[in-house]
């Protein structure tokens, strides 16, 4: 099964990067975008897991090596059973 999780900075984080994207955009004329916000995606294939297994080993392997949990927050969701 293929899982995807989103890894992202906790909204009282600040995103330099993403406030520098923004800057950019408006430059370019995309007034309207109000704010944006980068992060990182993982694409992880498991093998010999079954759903219930994989839903406690994903947000595991999430919290302790992908995502800093002081400072960034994940979702996650099984893309290809």
């Amino acid at each position: 099964m293929k899982v995807r999780i989103l890894v992202s900075f906790k909204d009282s984080v600040l995103d330099p990067q993403g406030q520098t994207v923004m800057h950019a955009l408006h430059t370019l004329g995309y007034g309207f975008v109000r704010d944006v916000r980068l992060g990182k995606v993982f694409e992880i294939e498991l093998a010999g897991l079954s759903r219930e297994e994989a839903e406690r080993a994903v947000p595991e392997m999430a919290d302790r090596v992908l995502a800093n949990p002081i400072i960034e927050q994940y979702t996650w969701q099984i893309v290809e059973p």
